[in-house]
């Protein structure tokens, strides 16, 4: 990817290098900081190295990531759809 083709702030993008999705929270340098999308720690990405997500693979990384917290609370002894007090 060409630096003038860099995914936007709020993109939705997946990192090749690392095999993450996350969404582009802004730029340092020529690196972009990609959040994952359920949230969590940045980390810097090469433009080149993100490929932006297309609307179906977008939905399917946000259901697979409302699966995760989903096991997590059943595993903790919550109850689902019930926030964790101590997130």
């Amino acid at each position: 990817m060409t630096e003038s083709a860099a995914p936007g702030v709020g993109a939705a993008v997946h990192d090749t290098v690392r095999d993450r999705v996350g969404r582009v929270m802004g730029h340092e340098g020529p690196y972009l900081q990609v959040r994952p999308l359920g949230g969590g720690v940045e980390w810097d990405a090469d433009p080149g190295d993100l490929r932006t997500l297309s609307q179906d693979e977008l939905l399917s990384a946000l259901v697979s990531e409302a699966n995760a917290r989903s096991r997590k609370a059943g595993s903790a002894g919550l109850p689902l759809g019930h926030p964790d007090p101590m997130a």
